[in-house]
């Protein structure tokens, strides 16, 4: 069965709040390749419906994640929007090793403390995998709002754990999203290298 197929059929057995969240989440991934401000109106209706999907799934970090998506849609709206100049946007940036090596030790310890209240003070479901990809989430998100382009390697490790949590949890269309997600990232990491080299051209 073809990948199309297999999305088709999962589509057909899942509630119309998740395909449509589903929908509007590949058209943000598509829009963001693009560098289109578009994408992140349709960040914003996805995130909104996954909000309370994934709280009837037990899966808490991963709705707060989505609930600040929200929030940063409204935030990348805004910084893509201003960041303009003299008709161009906002230009493709890359960050010192030393930022990323400072985040990834916060996002670390954040996720040992919010996996451990998790894990002693509710049901949640993988409290440890789903704090790290959630906080992980949060800080590539922000790398997205500000066009830095490691996102894209932050995102393949995110959406790769991210299908495995959510096939276990009957979210099998959002898993099905992220596996095209995961074949999507390539493009977006291509296409903002070409940006950037011809903006410093």
């Amino acid at each position: 069965m073809s990948l199309l197929a297999l999305i088709k059929d999962q589509a057909q057995a899942q509630s119309v709040p998740e395909v449509v969240a589903v929908l509007a989440a590949i058209a943000y991934l598509g829009f963001a390749i693009r560098q289109n401000i578009v994408c992140w109106i349709f960040a914003a209706i996805s995130t909104a419906i996954y909000i309370w999907l994934f709280v009837t799934a037990k899966l808490y970090m991963e709705s707060a994640l989505n609930a600040f998506y929200l929030v940063m849609a409204g935030y990348g709206w805004t910084v893509w929007k201003t960041g303009r100049r003299e008709g161009h946007d906002l230009p493709v940036v890359v960050w010192p090793l030393k930022a990323h090596l400072i985040a990834i030790g916060a996002v670390v310890s954040l996720s040992a403390v919010s996996g451990f209240l998790l894990s002693s003070r509710s049901d949640a479901a993988f409290p440890y995998v789903d704090s790290l990809t959630t906080w992980f989430a949060i800080w590539g998100t922000f790398l997205v709002a500000r066009k830095v382009l490691e996102n894209w390697w932050y995102w393949l490790v995110i959406d790769v754990a991210s299908v495995f949590i959510y096939w276990s949890r009957d979210l099998h269309l959002t898993s099905l999203l992220f596996i095209v997600y995961v074949i999507m990232i390539p493009f977006g990491l291509v296409s903002w290298t070409r940006s950037m080299r011809r903006q410093e051209a």
